[in-house]
């Protein structure tokens, strides 16, 4: 057992190294390893793997440690892809085999709902998955600038509010692999430091760069801007915090769906950062509704019409309800631009109480909702009043679609089937489906 110095314990505690057995990972992707009782978390680290550990963190519950050397490592270890990971907070399961990134990911769904009392069988599907690398569309880039007015261009490091400067990222679309550089040699040039908070990227039918613009750009900066953009065949737009511009021109964003559907949207739009999982997840859905002709079908939390409308092509009516008026609009824009006419699309803050809406008081044969992370706990319990036969639940937070899965069985419903959906590979993030039936 360490011997502690009296004058200066805490220090003395950081210092200590310890050779430990990791038992099994937390729901952050966290190695979890103990000292007695007292659990150590430790990133980068994998079930039934002996290390050699430095403390750097002691509270009176739990301990945070560093990994220094791996002793006996899991077979489960992968070899990490991205220069960055050891210091990026992007990625947390890269050093994980793909296989075992899905089987954690399943595990902690059904850990979550054990939690709420829900220990009945969990018909498990097949995954939706994608290729893990290369596959998201749209990112938030930081910058940054150091003491001497150079730009950091990157995203945040591990429990930190600073970047880690990148040079490139795996699990971006090629379409963007060498955008930091390029980002970095523009920034240099342009006037005013700290005139740019941020930079969004958008893969869609055309690449997109939205700049947060803190000044007013002057005409160097829009020709070097100008410059950028040629260049690289990217479409340049920037956020003022009160509107949205293009550089030279603008151009309508949109996504196919099922191969006969586009959804168009602006820059600032809500899209899924994975295009292959997207379109499976919206397949699926429909596969899992079964759905028919005489089907009248609510969607809650309906964004752009991502489900609505492949599911309009299916049955006699969607209706669609969105909290978000602009989305509204585009949702119903896209139904006529795709010639749909039996979608109907309205604005209703969901977690407020909207039984009386003259949407509300029609008869659905089915639901389809896809909340945001907190969740639909506030219209289920309003929708519970309704006795649909199915609802099919898209999540995208694991803890908030456990506490409703338990408000649906507690009155009735039972998980006639359950799927995780991967739509970000190499991270800690969960998304599931999952088919109630009364």
């Amino acid at each position: 057992m360490a011997n502690f110095f009296k004058a200066s314990p805490k220090k003395t505690q950081v210092q200590q190294q310890l050779t430990v057995h990791v038992s099994h990972l937390d729901q952050q992707g966290c190695g979890v390893a103990f000292q007695g009782k007292k659990p150590i978390f430790i990133e980068g680290a994998l079930p039934n793997e002996t290390l050699e550990v430095k403390l750097y963190e002691q509270k009176s519950k739990f301990s945070k440690a560093k990994l220094l050397q791996i002793i006996t490592a899991s077979p489960n270890r992968a070899e990490v892809k991205c220069r960055h990971y050891f210091q990026c907070g992007g990625c947390n399961l890269q050093h994980m085999d793909y296989q075992s990134q899905l089987s954690y990911k399943q595990d902690k769904i059904t850990k979550l709902f054990s939690r709420q009392a829900l220990n009945e069988p969990m018909p498990w599907q097949n995954p939706i998955v994608s290729e893990p690398w290369h596959y998201r569309r749209k990112a938030r880039i930081g910058v940054q600038y150091n003491k001497r007015g150079e730009p950091i261009v990157g995203f945040r490091q591990r429990e930190s509010s600073h970047l880690t400067e990148i040079k490139s990222c795996p699990v971006l679309v090629e379409a963007f692999n060498n955008i930091f550089p390029e980002l970095k040699d523009i920034l240099a040039k342009v006037s005013g430091k700290n005139a740019i908070g941020h930079i969004e990227i958008i893969a869609a039918n055309v690449n997109v760069v939205l700049v947060r613009q803190l000044v007013k750009l002057t005409a160097k900066d829009k020709q070097l801007w100008m410059n950028f953009a040629s260049k690289n065949d990217w479409l340049v737009y920037f956020d003022d915090g009160k509107s949205v511009t293009p550089l030279m021109e603008d151009k309508t964003l949109s996504y196919t769906l099922t191969d006969t559907i586009k959804i168009e949207f602006s820059v600032d739009s809500f899209i899924q950062v994975n295009h292959l999982v997207n379109n499976k997840m919206v397949e699926q859905a429909q596969a899992w509704l079964m759905l028919n002709e005489s089907d009248v079908v609510l969607d809650l939390f309906c964004g752009l019409g991502n489900f609505s409308l492949p599911m309009a092509q299916k049955v006699s009516t969607v209706v669609g309800i969105e909290g978000i008026a602009s989305m509204v609009d585009k949702a119903q824009a896209n139904a006529q631009k795709n010639g749909i006419s039996n979608c109907q699309f309205y604005q209703a803050d969901l977690n407020s109480d909207w039984q009386n809406e003259l949407w509300a008081q029609q008869k659905y044969t089915k639901i389809l909702l896809d909340p945001a992370r907190a969740g639909a706990y506030q219209a289920l319990t309003q929708l519970l009043t309704f006795k649909v036969s199915k609802i099919l639940y898209v999540s995208c937070d694991p803890a908030s679609l456990a506490r409703d899965a338990k408000l649906l069985i507690d009155h009735g419903y039972k998980i006639e089937k359950i799927a995780l959906m991967d739509m970000f590979s190499q991270t800690k993030h969960v998304e599931t489906m999952v088919m109630f039936s009364l």
